[in-house]
């Protein structure tokens, strides 16, 4: 099932790029291929890495870009647009090539993550959808990351809908979340279109509606006797709610052959109220049963819980994981980075005052360095089709300091760019969110050292380049000069 199944997601554009595909058109440069790079500068949070999410949703939506006859009354509307380009658009689809890292691949910033390769208008009507996608499943599940990680293996769902920006937030927010590692959400479309395991229990609207809170609980017990979690903080935790829990546990679910699965709590001290209700459960037999938090929830908060000695065995992390809180844009750009003129595709650059905004030019392939134990050491630019041959020390380049003879030795490289879409059509099988998720498990337990997992100062990942291509960016920018 797709949420996107009845309706047409090809007007999510901005206005420029049909002003801009327009003037294309009637200049006659409509079939003119170009090369279009996805990459971002900078790590949320100050982060040593980011974890790319959104291609399932990318590839969706160009294998279904057509402009429907509503769409065309609309444009037609702006006065705007030639009827020459407008009867072009009714018959308008994809045509072009698109390359892409895989689904859950731990990425750096300023390496092309995605690239196209396409007619100019067909290259240019894509871009704000690509980069709504890429920006939110990108951020939400790197966000989601920092937060697996603060927990220590505990467990982390999703919680977040209600808190999200709109309904298709909460929905692909849960996907990228269990993509970033969260065991499941709360938020039902999402468990049903992606198969993410669900969970949830009750609100305090369901113990408020009783007349007492041992009432509640014996009611939801006796719905729910395999899965009872009781929330407790509906009035006083210690006072009333986890001996009511404890007398739940023992009159109504023993009896029953039955154990009280958890409890949670959504309020107070939480690293305090956890070591009180663990004393109390364990004195009353209830080893097994867990603790669930939440109550906005985040990678600092669980740190600092976790550091005061917080008995806590699972969190539930809404508001700051589904809107990335603490630094919510992504901000990865759609930048063209070549033109085809006779049958070359001859490199184009961006130069800016600001040195981490000029773009890597030309058509280049990306590949990732390993070392004999399979740590990945580096990230390599090349050109297109360049040869990189690790059976001998590979000499390459850093850009930060070029000065310096750099060579890997011992190593092997991976390209990282693979073809996922073809003359419009898709090549890449669909691949199951399981999948993507033990992708991102395998990389970090695996190949991403420990130093780029730091929340502090986190040890930056290198991104080379060969001498050829750190050759033809600095011609490059040598010739803008006299420009």
């Amino acid at each position: 099932m797709k949420q996107n199944e009845k309706r047409n997601l090809t007007m999510v554009m901005d206005l420029y790029e049909m002003t801009m595909a327009n003037g294309y058109f009637n200049d006659q440069d409509k079939d003119a291929r170009v090369v279009f790079d996805v990459f971002y500068r900078k790590n949320p949070d100050g982060g040593g890495f980011a974890i790319f999410a959104g291609l399932e949703q990318i590839l969706e939506y160009i294998e279904n870009l057509h402009f429907d006859a509503e769409d065309i009354a609309y444009f037609r509307s702006l006065n705007l647009f030639t009827e020459e380009f407008l009867t072009y658009l009714q018959e308008f689809s994809f045509s072009g090539d698109v390359y892409s890292f895989r689904e859950g691949t731990v990425m750096y910033p300023n390496e092309p993550v995605l690239t196209v390769v396409a007619p100019l208008i067909d290259a240019q009507l894509i871009e704000t959808a690509l980069l709504a996608q890429i920006n939110h499943q990108s951020l939400i599940a790197t966000k989601t990351r920092r937060i697996v990680n603060a927990a220590e293996g505990r467990a982390v769902s999703d919680f977040g809908a209600r808190r999200a920006h709109n309904m298709d937030a909460a929905v692909y927010g849960a996907r990228a979340a269990y993509i970033g590692g969260a065991v499941g959400t709360a938020t039902v479309m999402a468990g049903q279109m992606f198969g993410i395991p669900v969970s949830g229990t009750m609100a305090h609207s369901w113990v408020m509606y009783y007349k007492d809170e041992y009432e509640a609980f014996r009611h939801y017990a006796e719905n729910y006797p395999d899965g009872t979690v009781l929330l407790v903080d509906t009035y006083d935790v210690i006072g009333s709610g986890i001996p009511n829990a404890i007398r739940v546990a023992k009159e109504v679910l023993a009896p029953m052959g039955k154990r009280l699965k958890g409890i949670r709590i959504d309020s107070g001290d939480l690293a305090y109220l956890s070591k009180k209700i663990r004393k109390m459960l364990d004195a009353a037999g209830l080893e097994d049963c867990a603790i669930i938090v939440s109550n906005s929830l985040d990678e600092y908060t669980i740190t600092s819980i976790l550091q005061q000695g917080g008995r806590i065995d699972s969190f539930g992390v809404g508001e700051r994981l589904i809107t990335a809180k603490s630094d919510p844009v992504f901000g990865a750009v759609y930048k063209i980075a070549a033109v085809e003129e006779n049958g070359v595709f001859e490199p184009r650059i961006k130069i800016s005052e600001n040195v981490e905004k000029i773009t890597n030019p030309g058509r280049k392939e990306v590949y990732r360095i390993y070392d004999a134990a399979g740590h990945s050491v580096a990230d390599l630019i090349t050109m297109e089709g360049e040869t990189v041959d690790m059976s001998a020390p590979y000499r390459y380049v850093d850009p930060v300091k070029p000065w310096k003879n750099r060579y890997f030795e011992g190593c092997t490289a991976v390209k990282l760019q693979q073809p996922v879409i073809s003359g419009g059509k898709r090549v890449m099988p669909k691949e199951s969110l399981d999948d993507i998720r033990a992708y991102v498990e395998r990389q970090l337990s695996d190949e991403v050292w420990e130093e780029e997992q730091r929340f502090e100062n986190p040890h930056g990942h290198y991104l080379d380049m060969s001498p050829a291509y750190y050759e033809l960016k600095m011609n490059m920018l040598d010739e803008s000069r006299t420009k």
